[in-house]
């Protein structure tokens, strides 16, 4: 049986919940891929079963689920298709990259490993999608990112933004406006107790962040943003 695209959505899902709960070989719970997924436990137990079924991963009562090395494959082959496409909508088809997520989803299933090699090669081989994030190799070796949210990152020091978590569109619109945008250099300059806002310095400008927003917002070294 050939895996179909809502299989490699599954378990692309599960890398990255593992990928950022620090090692992609630890077990995920179940629940945490439903949440993920935006779907119900039994739709989820269902798929589980079927990629378990298909030797995608491996599942023990009580400690969740793990991917086998094929799984990680369609995995990976599944985000580096993912994000090279919104890579390549913004940075050579001119889209907003409040824009891109949807249309990655929606073309993803469409799109041959020659077009997304060739997509890759036009917008110049990069290293992380329009949010940020890591973009597996060629080789399928996913970049380790070392980053932090900024409101919990040290007041007075020259930071770079690495990642936004989000994907709403008016939040990302809002963002840009700011010029608060991965690879952006940015200085915290004040954290308000008690959760309160927090005050940035980016491109010369001065902002105020409220906290919730700042959780969205990752930040990084130069150094450790260029994923070398």
């Amino acid at each position: 049986m050939s895996i179909t695209h809502a299989m490699q959505e599954y378990l692309a899902e599960a890398y990255r919940i593992a990928y950022y709960q620090g090692d992609v070989a630890d077990y995920i719970s179940t629940s945490a891929l439903a949440e993920a997924m935006h779907v119900s436990a039994p739709a989820v137990t269902r798929m589980i079963q079927r990629l378990r079924d298909e030797g995608y991963l491996e599942h023990e009562p009580y400690r969740g689920i793990r991917l086998t090395p094929a799984g990680e494959r369609e995995a990976l082959l599944s985000i580096r298709k993912h994000r090279l496409i919104e890579r390549f909508l913004v940075d050579v088809m001119g889209f907003g990259w409040h824009e891109v997520h949807e249309y990655a989803d929606e073309f993803g299933a469409g799109v041959s490993d020659a077009l997304v090699a060739r997509m890759s090669e036009k917008a110049g081989h990069p290293r992380r999608c329009p949010h940020g994030e890591p973009i597996p190799t060629a080789e399928l070796v996913m970049p380790r990112v070392v980053d932090t949210p900024l409101n919990e990152a040290a007041t007075g020091q020259p930071y770079v933004i690495s990642r936004v978590n989000s994907h709403e569109p008016d939040k990302l619109r809002y963002l840009a406006e700011l010029n608060l945008t991965p690879s952006a250099p940015l200085e915290l300059l004040e954290r308000a107790p008690f959760a309160g806002p927090l005050r940035v310095r980016v491109n010369g400008q001065e902002h105020f962040l409220g906290y919730e927003l700042g959780k969205v917002l990752r930040v990084c070294s130069p150094q450790e943003y260029a994923l070398v």
